[in-house]
């Protein structure tokens, strides 16, 4: 690796770095399987947009960073089977070491590789594809563009959904917005930014989403209840953005 992998703590949270200040995953260590930072809880409202009982079985996840999406879907969707990849051997060696990931070759699937590639070369279908991959400078380079987004769409499933990190710097994430909406054909939609300056888009291919706020708060409510994870507030500032029409999700 170019740069060094830099492990601090402060405030009884662990943070992973690349060499520089910018945070690449944390875990807080009295609780290791809870999302720490806001956005990747906000990632993880793609678990409201489809049937809960039996989605997703076969989740793919482009960048390990501290393991924090890996881990939670590891311990809250018991038969879903997780495919990770990470370009970076030290980022998983770091996982491993200070943020608890679990050693379980039979629901974890780690592969040491190209996102990009993988997604192009592999002819596998999956219901999630979470995509969170930065360099050391917080620079997501050809994960964030329109050939790579559009064979995004063609490994989902007919019940797929696609969450992306979009961390806006100087340029904002308009840009990798409209290369997402370009891809799935306008199914697709982002979240208000969070403090940090993250953007949740999300997309879907295949079967419709058409949900009110209502049963949004409704499946939210269930997996506050089941996970510990309140995405109350994330709703809240969706529906005062405007952004779904008569207060409907629709993708």
């Amino acid at each position: 690796m170019t740069t060094p992998i830099d492990i601090s703590e402060q405030s009884g949270v662990r943070f992973l770095h690349f060499g520089t200040l910018w945070i690449q995953g944390a875990m807080r260590i009295a609780r290791p399987w809870s999302l720490e930072l806001e956005y990747t809880r906000e990632m993880m409202a793609s678990l409201l947009l489809r049937d809960a009982s039996h989605w997703p079985r076969k989740v793919l996840l482009i960048g390990l960073g501290a393991a924090s999406l890996t881990k939670f879907l590891y311990r809250h969707r018991l038969l879903a089977h997780l495919t990770v990849v990470e370009i970076e051997p030290d980022v998983v060696a770091a996982a491993r070491q200070f943020f608890k990931l679990p050693e379980d070759t039979k629901r974890i699937n780690l592969v040491i590789g190209d996102g990009a590639e993988y997604v192009l070369n592999c002819n596998k279908k999956f219901d999630l594809i979470l995509l969170d991959g930065f360099d050391q400078n917080a620079r997501a380079g050809v994960l964030d563009t329109l050939p790579f987004y559009q064979a995004c769409r063609a490994r989902l499933s007919d019940d797929g959904v696609l969450a992306v990190n979009l961390l806006g710097r100087s340029r904002g994430f308009r840009g990798g917005l409209s290369r997402i909406c370009a891809a799935f054909e306008d199914r697709a939609l982002v979240f208000p930014s969070c403090e940090s300056g993250n953007a949740i888009a999300f997309a879907a291919a295949g079967n419709p989403i058409e949900i009110s706020f209502d049963d949004l708060k409704e499946n939210a409510l269930a997996l506050k209840e089941e996970t510990g994870l309140n995405l109350l507030p994330t709703l809240a500032r969706l529906a005062q953005a405007r952004t779904c029409l008569n207060n409907r999700l629709v993708l």
